[in-house]
């Protein structure tokens, strides 16, 4: 029996996705203190590629580099472009090798840049992000000027993206970035044209969609990740987040990929009992928690006001669970991330038939039952299997952009201290370049 996550499918730009898959946007967190691409994406991307995958997201690539998710972004401005055309010409190469879609993911970190980089970050308003044991500093409320500029920026990396050899791009509108940020009532505490009522919040993204649109033409893939919610009490909720998917298909969006959460409520990555601000967080239904798929129940009640394609990523691991989200049609496309950084071709090896379940990067870290038990009452080993996990992915990720396979041997505490050692340097090297 043919699966459906390996039937082709059709955008409503025109172009044609081979599969139903998508390798879902995973921060690299390679490029040096220059902020340029260079041959470890083009080693990283290339494995990928040769996965199998019908779309492949990069991860973050900021259009500010004094307003960025972390010191090791790439960084697209109208400064230093020319800097890094071969190695982003080449990077698209490799990525779009075997019919492959490589889509730029593209950024800005608004207040969720460290403070290391900025201590006066750019956001909507001056709502601080306090994360303990993090530096975040007090943001400084654009002006209209300043917000108008970046709108350009994203149209800008959007072009060269373009002009490079990517075929689509997709704007970050979720887990806190300067585009969610602008969507959330309690961060957004705006009177002028960009603030108050949803329309006003939601401006920024029809701006850009409008604007990217006439800049790359009608046949390339513009995508948006937007939040289901950001589970916080008076922040951007489900209701709002149907609506603006309503605008957003209105303005031309060819997918839009459902996620939900931020910092403080890392839902993203299915870290339902961890909460920065407890008073102040909301959980999702229990029901929804005990799917294989993070947000596809939010997904379904999208799918209800709008018929543009969809996009569901976090939680799938089996071919069933991915199966039966594809055949429900709430979403024609499928988002895998952390598997991949186990074994870069296990979608190709689920879909010959070799593998029904994706490799689990949690099994992958057990040091033991008790340390990863989801029910387990202790905070901090909770905290431990949650960023450890993503730690451990960041290493395999450095692993494939050094051309080696990922280290499926490598414990929790090793990946978490590498993990540090590598953040420490990142910044000592942006630092020194700027």
């Amino acid at each position: 029996m043919s699966l459906i996550m390996n039937s082709s499918f059709t955008l409503p730009c025109g172009q044609v996705i081979k599969n139903r898959v998508c390798k879902a946007a995973m921060t690299e967190r390679i490029a040096k203190g220059n902020n340029l691409a260079h041959q470890g994406h083009i080693n990283l991307y290339r494995k990928w590629a040769e996965g199998n995958i019908g779309i492949l997201l990069t991860g973050n690539v900021m259009v500010d580099r004094k307003n960025m998710e972390g010191p090791a972004n790439v960084v697209i401005d109208s400064q230093n472009y020319k800097d890094h055309i071969d190695e982003l010409k080449n990077w698209s190469s490799v990525g779009t090798e075997d019919n492959t879609q490589l889509w730029m993911q593209i950024s800005h970190a608004g207040r969720q840049t460290p403070g290391e980089i900025n201590a006066s970050p750019s956001a909507p308003s001056d709502v601080q992000l306090k994360i303990p044991g993090r530096s975040y500093g007090l943001p400084i409320p654009m002006s209209e000027e300043e917000i108008l500029s970046v709108i350009d920026k994203f149209v800008f990396t959007a072009k060269i993206a373009r002009e490079t050899g990517f075929t689509g791009v997709q704007f970050h509108s979720a887990h806190g970035y300067l585009l969610s940020e602008f969507l959330s009532p309690d961060i957004n505490t705006r009177n002028d044209a960009w603030g108050g009522s949803l329309e006003n919040r939601a401006r920024m993204h029809l701006e850009i969609i409008k604007k990217c649109r006439a800049e790359v033409g009608e046949d390339f893939p513009i995508s948006m990740k937007l939040n289901s919610a950001d589970f916080q009490k008076g922040g951007f909720n489900e209701n709002e987040s149907i609506e603006v998917a309503k605008m957003l298909e209105e303005a031309g969006l060819d997918l839009l990929e459902i996620s939900g959460g931020t910092y403080e409520q890392p839902k993203l990555i299915g870290a339902d009992h961890i909460s920065i601000n407890p008073d102040r967080s909301e959980t999702r239904r229990e029901s929804t928690i005990a799917r294989e798929a993070y947000f596809l129940e939010y997904a379904d009640n999208i799918r209800k006001a709008v018929t543009m394609p969809l996009m569901v990523t976090g939680g799938f691991r089996t071919k069933d669970g991915i199966e039966n989200a594809l055949q429900s049609n709430i979403c024609q496309i499928v988002g895998v991330g952390r598997p991949l950084c186990a074994d870069p071709y296990c979608i190709k090896k689920m879909m010959d038939g070799e593998l029904e379940m994706l490799p689990s990067v949690e099994k992958t870290l057990s040091l033991g039952p008790w340390i990863f038990s989801a029910k387990s009452p202790i905070k901090l080993i909770q905290v431990i299997n949650a960023f450890g996990a993503m730690a451990w992915c960041y290493q395999q990720i450095k692993r494939m952009a050094e051309d080696l396979m990922p280290d499926n041997n490598q414990k929790l505490f090793n990946a978490l201290r590498k993990d540090t050692k590598a953040d420490k340097q990142a910044f000592k090297d942006y630092l020194e370049n700027n």
